[in-house]
């Protein structure tokens, strides 16, 4: 099996192999997508349309992270107010 087409088309000139533009003029798009302003979408048994949204590939350490961050600006914003004051 090959790829899956991508969520977002790419306005490239030259339509890469995943484009969904082309895969749905070509014939190639699974059954139960279509394409609506350059995005791939879900059709549904009953006709209604559902964006396909792109899967989250961030893992739990880089949200830790931020927290930590944010921790550490919040900090440095109340020794600032208070200098100010």
């Amino acid at each position: 099996m090959s790829k899956p087409p991508k969520v977002k088309c790419c306005v490239s000139k030259t339509r890469c192999k995943r484009c969904p533009i082309r895969m749905l003029k070509e014939g190639t798009l699974p059954d139960g997508y279509g394409v609506k302003k350059r995005r791939l979408v879900r059709i549904g048994a009953d006709g209604t349309v559902v964006p396909v949204e792109k899967k989250d590939k961030k893992s739990k350490k880089s949200k830790k992270g931020k927290k930590a961050q944010n921790k550490k600006n919040q900090g440095k914003k109340a020794k600032k107010h208070a200098l100010a004051a």
